[in-house]
């Protein structure tokens, strides 16, 4: 058992770590483990989320949702993960669908992967990936406009969601920031959490491909739970017991191929 009179800043650092190698951690099991009270506790992960160290759920702690970079920034970021993800995900699209493609790099992959010559009718909010869309003649394209966030490169905002409200997708594939079973998918940003909670109303399935650094995370603004995504694809080296705990609910899991 740790030293009761252990340096403050000493817990706070044996809990981050214990956040980074399992994840979700409890308040009431950290107090007994450092025999300190609960009250205790929770004032070290109200400072270690002040300091964005942590995210604050009911009765505990999840890891900080990452923060990569801009859009442009992310663009080169683990393509090839990326690229296997899209692989598995591009296998959902069925001709002649209506598809919305949500902003991110791995959407974008997602796009790239799907066959050129089948039609559907691409919707996204993401120029990036409507300028891809533009050198595939078989499909048709729907803009979402609005003000464009250049960091994420997404249209945005009351204009973005009066467009959106035009649509209901047969398949939304929704970018997300942060992804857990109890606290669902989630985003850095008001407005980011607020047009993906739409789309997600509105489709009618939702999908989800995620890079492992996104799971059991979470960021500040709740989109839409877990148990609304129809499909939810992860990489090869995700654990059993997270696949185990996201089926739970419903979800379909899909696995990239590793190679």
């Amino acid at each position: 058992m740790p030293d009761p009179d252990m340096l403050h800043e000493e817990r706070l650092g044996l809990i981050e770590a214990k956040l980074r190698n399992e994840g979700r951690v409890f308040a009431a099991h950290l107090a007994s483990e450092f025999d300190v009270s609960v009250d205790t506790i929770r004032r070290d992960l109200r400072e270690l989320a002040a300091d964005g160290r942590c995210q604050r759920v009911y009765g505990g702690a999840l890891p900080p949702a990452p923060r990569t970079g801009t859009h442009q920034q992310r663009r080169v970021q683990m393509p090839d993960r990326k690229r296997l993800l899209a692989q598995a995900a591009a296998r959902l699209v069925e001709p002649g669908s209506v598809v919305f493609i949500d902003a991110g790099t791995t959407n974008l992959a997602i796009v790239a992967a799907l066959p050129p010559d089948t039609p559907i009718t691409l919707v996204t909010n993401a120029p990036a990936i409507a300028a891809f869309a533009l050198d595939r003649p078989a499909w048709r394209l729907i803009q979402i406009g609005g003000v464009v966030d250049i960091a994420l490169g997404a249209a945005l905002g009351a204009a973005a969601l009066r467009d959106l409200a035009a649509i209901s997708p047969d398949l939304a594939f929704i970018g997300i920031c942060g992804f857990d079973v109890s606290a669902g998918a989630t985003a850095h940003s008001l407005e980011e959490a607020e047009f993906k909670r739409q789309i997600a109303l509105r489709a009618r399935e939702v999908a989800v491909a995620l890079t492992d650094d996104k799971l059991l995370t979470q960021a500040p603004f709740p989109a839409f739970a877990a148990s609304a995504c129809a499909y939810a694809i992860f990489e090869a080296t995700v654990s059993s017991a997270t696949i185990a705990a996201i089926g739970e609910l419903g979800v379909k899991t899909i696995i990239a191929d590793a190679h």
